[in-house]
């Protein structure tokens, strides 16, 4: 078992011209990789490097080699697995027993799905373990995750889904030579015990009614037959899409961003007194009382007006929540709930300024959502309440 030096480790990486190459000299890194992790655990564990004179009289010495077959996602390594005489050593890269999936790969998984850098995953398995790790490499070993991707992707859902967020984030990508401002869409669900629920996630359409038709249809093929309520900010196509797909399903546009377009050009001076105004809106507390604080606020601002014009353009779609109670409301007047998730994604995303390609961001995004979902343990705040709240206002469709 050969370990490369720096120049011939360099002189390989230039010669890679195909993915074959690239995995055959990912595969042949592994043993070498290991075994040399294994010879450092062990000095670490003794405090002293192999021949060196500190280990006389230490009372623990090397006791040679044990034989190890270890399954990759390469195949099958052949390793030797060193001793010592206290048998007091225990391989940490290489459990005892161990014989599936060598943890240097999952150590890299887990490193890239917290947004580390190659640069970054090299530096720290060079100062932990002297070892070199390719950008090659860890799009390798990280691609092992793809097949779980399209299973994600393609998994039964609920039936019901009472809440459901829709949202996008973007990001930039080379497209064929180009760079490319590309969205990711999201789709967040809360279901019937109160757990938020990621439905999935799509990369790089245009939003059109076509594209969010091909994307609800998608859903319903996974089992999702009804959406009680759905939050957008403003999704183009989306409500159009909906309506032909899940056509009860309440369509509420997110109010906190509808104030933010509107007071995004109100001079500093005017603007708290405005925002004031604006509260009188969406915090009555019914839809005629909503409507007339709006007619009052076009007539006392009126050099504002047109910033106002878009709230009686798209009151059908805002008014919605002031059918609800005061938990329902809280919960569906605004897409916060997403964006936190979106939040989420732009931290473990802010390393790379430009992905390689939609694949590189999906892995990406899928690693990440893997490890925020794992918290997702608990319902939303009041859930029994809600839950009874819905089941009252939509008997046909929600028992209890």
């Amino acid at each position: 078992m050969k370990t490369l030096t720096y120049e011939e480790y360099q002189e390989k990486v230039k010669n890679l011209k195909t993915a074959s190459d690239v995995t055959n000299f990912a595969k042949e890194l592994i043993a070498p990789t290991l075994q040399k992790i294994l010879e450092a655990e062990l000095d670490n564990h003794l405090g002293y490097d192999k021949n060196s004179i500190l280990g006389n009289h230490s009372g623990n010495n090397r006791n040679g080699y044990s034989k190890k077959n270890l399954k990759t996602s390469f195949g099958t390594e052949r390793l030797k697995v060193p001793r010592d005489r206290n048998g007091t050593y225990d391989p940490i890269a290489v459990p005892k027993y161990s014989t599936i999936e060598n943890d240097v790969e999952e150590k890299i998984i887990a490193m890239y799905a917290k947004g580390l850098t190659t640069r970054d995953i090299n530096e720290y398995m060079k100062d932990i373990y002297g070892i070199n790790i390719s950008a090659s490499m860890v799009s390798s070993i990280t691609d092992k995750v793809i097949p779980q991707i399209k299973q994600w992707q393609a998994r039964p859902l609920a039936s019901i889904y009472p809440i459901v967020y829709l949202d996008g984030i973007h990001f930039k990508i080379r497209d064929n030579g180009r760079i490319l401002s590309k969205c990711v869409y999201v789709i967040l669900g809360i279901n019937t015990k109160g757990i938020k629920e990621i439905l999935g996630f799509w990369i790089g359409e245009n939003e059109s009614s076509k594209f969010w038709l091909g994307v609800l249809n998608e859903l319903k093929q996974r089992g999702v037959k009804d959406i009680l309520i759905a939050c957008i900010d403003g999704l183009k196509g989306f409500p159009e899409a909906i309506e032909i797909v899940y056509p009860d399903t309440q369509i509420q546009l997110c109010i906190i961003h509808q104030i933010r377009n509107t007071v995004k050009y109100i001079p500093h001076k005017d603007r708290k007194k405005f925002c004031d105004d604006l509260k009188l809106i969406y915090r009555a507390i019914n839809e005629k009382q909503g409507f007339d604080a709006l007619q009052n606020m076009k007539k006392k601002w009126k050099q504002y007006e047109v910033y106002l014009n878009s709230w009686d353009n798209k009151w059908d779609k805002l008014k919605i929540f002031f059918d609800f109670p005061e938990e329902i409301r809280k919960i569906i007047y605004t897409t916060n709930t997403i964006e936190s998730l979106n939040r989420q994604f732009r931290k473990v995303a802010k390393t790379t300024s430009l992905f390689p390609s939609d694949e590189s961001l999906e892995k990406l995004l899928w690693l990440a959502q893997r490890d925020i979902t794992k918290k997702w343990t608990s319902s939303v705040r009041n859930w029994g309440i809600i839950y009874a709240q819905l089941a009252a206002i939509f008997p046909e469709k929600i028992k209890i």
